[in-house]
Order: C-alpha cells, then structure tokens, then sequence
C-alpha cells in the first residue's frame, strides 16, 4: 500500500512550544539551519532503497528569506504545499488574519516552485472544533486538500471526534478532502502514531507495528517530520518550560536513523498522489 510521506519545513526555533518565547519579530536574531535540515532529509528520501518523493509544507516565511530552497525541493521531484506564512496557530487568529496567511503563502509557494499548490497544514495542527471557518477559507483561496486536523486529545490541538481516515468536508466555496496524521484506536482511544514528537518517543518497533496495523486496515497513513529532528546539534532555546524542552529535544539523535528503517519498511509517496492518482 502506497501511504503519503510528509515535511513541516520549519527552523528549530519557530515550533510551537517555544512559541511563548521567541515572537515572530524576533526570527531574525536565530541562526538558521533549515536549509542545511530540509537538505538532509531530501538526501535521506533519495537514499531510500526505493527512493521517496514527498510533499514539503514549506512556511512561506521560510521560503521568502531562502528563495532557492523551494526550487530545489521541487528540482528533485517533489510536491510543495504551505504551511501557512508565520506559524501562527490557526485558533489565536482571526478569519482575516488566517485567510491573509494562506494567500500570501500560496502565492510565494505557486510563484517559486511554478506548481499549482493545492495543499495546507496548519502550524500544530491548530485547525480545531472551535475553527469551522478554516476550511471554507482553503477552498476560497484555492487550496484542494488539508492535514490539519488531528483526531487526538492534546493541549495545544486535536479533535479527538473527527475521522482517523480520509474524508470530505464540503464548504459553500467547494470541497476540501482531509487527510489527517496517522492514528490507531487502543482502548477507545486514538494514539497518535504518525511522526513528529511521537516518532521520537515510541520505540521505532512499536511505531513500526502501529502503522502496519493502519495498513492492514486497508488505510494508507501520512507520516510527518520537521528538518529540525534530524539536527540534534541545534541550538537549545534558553528559558523553555520543561514540558516543551522534553517534546522538543527528546531522541533527536535517533531520529536520523530511525528514518532509514521506516523509508524501507513502508512504501511512500506525495500526498497529491494519494488523493489524486490520475491528475
């Protein structure tokens, strides 16, 4: 079975968790290593035994200040989708604010990869019950599918009621298809298996059995990782509460390897190729 392989592009210093910390005003004063990041893991795509072709949701911000990183990302085969432009959570914002995101970050994505950019994750998965507006908003902006909405119980995002498999949510300005991250049902309950943080904290066998088990289903999963989990000589941020050091920090050194093995135990391909296999 086919599943969709994906890439928050991102720098360490943008994620959530620090987010209380370091303002967006201030991206400016850290050191950038998403580029040399985002390098390596297209490197370790290509490496695969079947090599890997991925969809990227690049933060428009990113793109603008690295112009030339969109364009190799698509130079070696690759789908680009937005991230959004500033990392904002999608539920601090308002319908204005979050429809000026998703354009502004379209456009710079459309212009520098000359692709159709169809698809969108929310910073955190921050697309809630409490933002029914976010999807109407995609498909009036020209966006075809969403993986934002996580069917888990978490504090700082999730939507434990929604579907753990693909499905459809119709808007007045069209449909837009959901593709959520990866989860199993234990007990009643959906535990996330599909990367990030989690792929970090499980054992990579337990992660390995979980996304089998999606499979024997007869579901594909889309898996993702940020650039800055495979860089565990980053920077630590000063200051951060516990809670938000241990998601951060936790296994980075493992990551790397980790990633080899799920490439060559799982078949991979884009997002747009699972949804949308004859365009």
């Amino acid at each position: 079975m086919q599943n969709a392989f994906s890439v928050d592009v991102e720098d360490y210093y943008q994620v959530g968790a620090f987010a209380r910390i370091i303002s967006f005003g201030d991206w400016n004063k850290w050191e950038s290593r998403v580029v040399t990041n985002t390098r390596r893991i297209l490197d370790i795509l290509e490496s695969a035994i079947k090599p890997v072709k991925a969809t990227f949701f690049v933060l428009g911000w990113i793109a603008e200040r690295h112009p030339d990183l969109v364009p190799e990302i698509v130079s070696r085969g690759h789908e680009i989708a937005s991230h959004g432009f500033c990392h904002q959570l999608v539920y601090e914002q308002t319908e204005e604010a979050f429809r000026n995101d998703v354009t502004i970050s379209r456009q710079i994505l459309c212009s520098q990869s000359q692709q159709e950019v169809i698809g969108f994750r929310a910073p955190s998965f921050s697309i809630v019950s409490r933002t029914p507006w976010a999807h109407q908003i995609l498909a009036e902006t020209g966006y075809k599918y969403d993986s934002s909405v996580f069917p888990i119980y978490h504090d700082l995002h999730g939507n434990p009621n929604a579907p753990r498999e693909i499905y459809t949510i119709e808007t007045s300005a069209g449909s837009i298809q959901e593709f959520p991250p990866a989860v199993i049902k234990i007990l009643g309950q959906n535990i996330p298996v599909g990367g990030g943080g989690y792929f970090r904290f499980f054992p990579y066998f337990v992660t390995k059995m979980c996304l089998k088990t999606v499979n024997k289903q007869n579901l594909p999963f889309v898996f993702y990782i940020h650039p800055w989990e495979t860089d565990p000589l980053q920077p630590r941020i000063p200051n951060a509460p516990l809670k938000s050091r241990f998601r951060h920090y936790l296994n980075l050194n493992r990551t790397t390897k980790r990633l080899k093995k799920l490439l060559n135990d799982f078949n991979f391909t884009t997002i747009k190729n699972i949804l949308y296999p004859k365009e």
